[in-house]
């Protein structure tokens, strides 16, 4: 037998809307929210800690609740409706405990590794697509520069369908990330306007960091004065830039593409 919460006037559930609204309390606590049967799959498999796994029994239909190591709460669908974001999560929600990204947690087994850095970058659905392309493309870590939003953003997890869960990731300073890359020896590629070469002009078949900027400045002079090789993808339009999932999505598949998808 489950426990079970029937109000939305509940302690617990109070909390969990705190949680889900505000990165300064999921920040106190180091706790969030996750919503939806793959999801939180990906999070167990991320090897993440599920506190609390919440379902509703009018929607969730599944049989195997019990194979979940953790507390079972049952709650009834006014109680559901009030604490999902989703109309799709399929019944299910979890509250499960935040992972340090910091850069000495980063384990690169590689020896050439491919990482995926971003500076400041502010859309919760902009870091959702970056960390989907670094999960599409397997990418050794995603590193973040100086983030506007923490990761576990409810936002950012459901643009990124989970794949902040199957990803390596980890956050700091611009300074930070490139002392780290400069110590490891990773070769630093800017998507920049300036001095750049055409991108697939470019040998990524060494330790490679593929850096890209926000649509609206780009990168910081920092990394530009930083950088091993600026590139660039050739615009035939009228415009001078893409989104920058998509930018980031074209260069690491070309990394990719000559290191022959290994």
């Amino acid at each position: 037998m489950h426990k079970e919460i029937t109000s939305i006037n509940n302690s617990f559930i109070k909390e969990i809307v705190q949680l889900q609204s505000k990165s300064r309390v999921r920040k106190n606590t180091g706790r969030f929210v996750i919503e939806g049967k793959r999801e939180v799959s990906l999070a167990i498999k991320g090897n993440y800690e599920v506190l609390q796994l919440l379902y509703c029994d009018e929607i969730y239909t599944d049989s195997n609740l019990d194979d979940f190591q953790t507390e079972i709460i049952k709650i009834s669908k006014e109680v559901y409706q009030k604490i999902a974001q989703r109309d799709s999560t399929e019944g299910i929600i979890a509250i499960a405990t935040s992972k340090n990204f910091s850069l000495t947690s980063l384990k690169l087994t590689s020896k050439n590794p491919l990482i995926l850095v971003a500076e400041a970058p502010e859309k919760p659905g902009n870091i959702g697509a970056l960390l989907r392309t670094a999960d599409a493309a397997h990418v050794d870590a995603v590193l973040i520069a100086n983030p506007k939003t923490d990761m576990f953003n409810p936002n950012i997890i459901r643009s990124s369908v989970g794949c902040v869960f199957t990803n390596q990731i980890a956050t700091g300073t611009t300074t930070e990330i490139i002392t780290y890359l400069k110590e490891n020896n990773i070769n630093i590629y800017c998507a920049a306007l300036t001095a750049s070469k055409s991108y697939e002009k470019v040998d990524y078949s060494e330790a490679s960091a593929i850096v890209v900027g926000t649509e609206a400045t780009g990168l910081s002079e920092e990394w530009l004065n930083n950088s091993t090789q600026n590139i660039i993808i050739p615009m035939q339009g009228q415009i001078d830039s893409l989104n920058v999932s998509v930018s980031a999505a074209i260069l690491i598949f070309e990394a990719k593409r000559q290191r022959k998808f290994a």
